[in-house]
């Protein structure tokens, strides 16, 4: 698994790759995490206590935990990697990590088969949008399997990089439902509470919710919101609060550590998600299964995610935000909301095993598949555009000339093995995937310099979660 976004950054993609990574040796198969480094805490080779070991690459980061775009910085390394912990499958997740493209780019110079996973939806029209997706369409020209996580996300997906619908798999996300055991006993019955749980950001429509907090409020005395998360809105929310003089019926707590999602969520019956965009909405199941009633706005991959009898669906407009939690208040108080029910159904419709079963079979189609000859790559790389293609091609045929550098200054006889902590697994050879044999050692990464550390969680530096 290769992508910018890992713990002890918490997030979407985070968790997801952390959660799969772990059905996925639950199996029997042997899965590495290459990340970025989070200095001071997060440096080199880490074992988590699931037994997944992570690489922490030093690699400078520009924003949002996402790395500079280097096409050939990072290559060096991750061959070394590649090769030392036999690798057949390099998976890139997310379209805005840096680090999964050039990880797919050069896995395909060395051989090795790929898969990506895209997690979010993007425009057509903005300038960055046209850049990442430029950017997409470059790497995935030469990619084996790609996956959504909902049909939504699909659709976008096969637009944004020109593919064909065929090839793209959906496979959504999931819940650890034993983490999301409904409460009742938290519950206020004196009030109705509403829970939030999200980045206080432009694109979680926190614009909208301002605009009916109030609304709400005014028609229903015993409405109370509970508001968890941070970020550039919090200061707007909080003005909306003393404008209103509301501030004993909108509780903003901050943000909530991920260990602490489960109790934020309990403390209420109805969840609401105002976002403006959403590929799948994680939230949203944690929600429902910890037993809240949904209120969302009818965006991306959204209404893909929960029967009708959970949720109220809205425009993401004021006033249809307004009705469906108007709906959403009389369903809870004609007692037609069963949160136990809830969780008992989301336990089945969700899991991270179903998942990992899923992706296995996308990886066994892969591995199965030949290698495509190298002028096949460079067709498909010279389809991304006039000039874009050219420049494709040229980056390609650089990298290539890259690999025969460093296998002239580090050859594969050199690289080591490490020994393995995971089960004894029987592994199909990747088709058209370059063998290496023989005692290897590698100067950098040698067994007796790894930063070899036992993790008693994934959460023990104090790390903060904004759904």
């Amino acid at each position: 698994m290769v992508s910018d976004f890992f713990f002890p950054n918490v997030g979407g993609v985070e968790g997801h790759i952390y959660l799969v990574s772990r059905a996925l040796l639950d199996l029997g198969h042997k899965v590495i995490v290459i990340t970025h480094a989070y200095p001071p805490h997060r440096v080199g080779v880490r074992h988590l206590s699931s037994g997944l070991k992570v690489y922490y690459v030093p690699y400078g980061v520009i924003a949002r935990q996402d790395t500079l775009p280097n096409f050939f910085a990072l290559f060096p390394l991750l061959r070394s990697i590649l090769l030392r912990e036999r690798v057949e499958i390099v998976h890139g997740h997310q379209a805005l990590s840096s680090m999964a493209h050039e990880g797919i780019l050069h896995a395909r110079t060395l051989g090795l088969k790929t898969v990506f996973t895209d997690h979010s939806l993007f425009g057509f029209a903005d300038a960055a949008s046209i850049l990442t997706n430029k950017l997409l369409r470059f790497v995935l020209s030469d990619v084996d399997a790609v996956v959504a996580v909902s049909h939504t996300g699909k659709e976008n997906t096969v637009l944004r990089a020109h593919l064909d619908p065929a090839t793209v798999s959906v496979i959504p996300n999931a819940v650890v439902a034993e983490q999301f055991e409904p409460d009742p006993s938290r519950v206020d019955r004196s009030r109705l509470t509403v829970v939030v749980l999200s980045r206080l950001m432009y694109r979680k429509g926190i614009d909208l919710l301002i605009a009916a907090i109030p609304r709400l409020c005014a028609r229903h005395p015993d409405l109370h919101f509970l508001i968890g998360g941070d970020g550039p809105k919090r200061v707007e929310l909080e003005q909306m609060r003393e404008r209103y003089m509301i501030q004993d019926r909108v509780e903003l707590v901050g943000a909530v550590r991920q260990g602490d999602v489960r109790a934020h969520l309990t403390r209420g019956q109805i969840f609401f998600n105002t976002s403006l965009t959403e590929a799948f909405g994680t939230g949203i199941i944690e929600a429902a299964c910890a037993g809240l009633f949904v209120v969302s706005t009818r965006v991306g991959g959204v209404p893909e995610v929960l029967p009708d009898e959970m949720v109220r669906l809205a425009r993401p407009e004021e006033d249809d935000v307004v009705r469906a939690m108007e709906d959403a208040i009389s369903h809870v108080r004609a007692g037609r909301h069963d949160p136990i029910a809830y969780h008992a159904a989301l336990r089945r419709m969700y899991s991270w095993s179903n998942v990992a079963q899923r992706l296995e079979r996308v990886y066994d189609d892969v591995v199965a598949r030949p290698f495509p000859r190298p002028t096949e790559r460079f067709e498909r790389y010279y389809r991304g555009g006039v000039v874009a293609g050219k420049i494709f091609c040229i980056i390609v045929a650089v990298d290539l000339l890259f690999l025969k550098v460093l296998e002239w200054f580090l050859p594969v006889e050199r690289i080591d093995t490490p020994p393995s902590l995971h089960a004894p697994h029987q592994r199909r050879r990747t088709a058209g995937r370059r063998r290496t044999s023989g005692p290897k050692t590698t100067p950098g990464i040698d067994d007796d310099d790894d930063e070899i550390k036992t993790t008693p969680g994934i959460n023990d530096d104090g790390d903060e979660m904004n759904s």
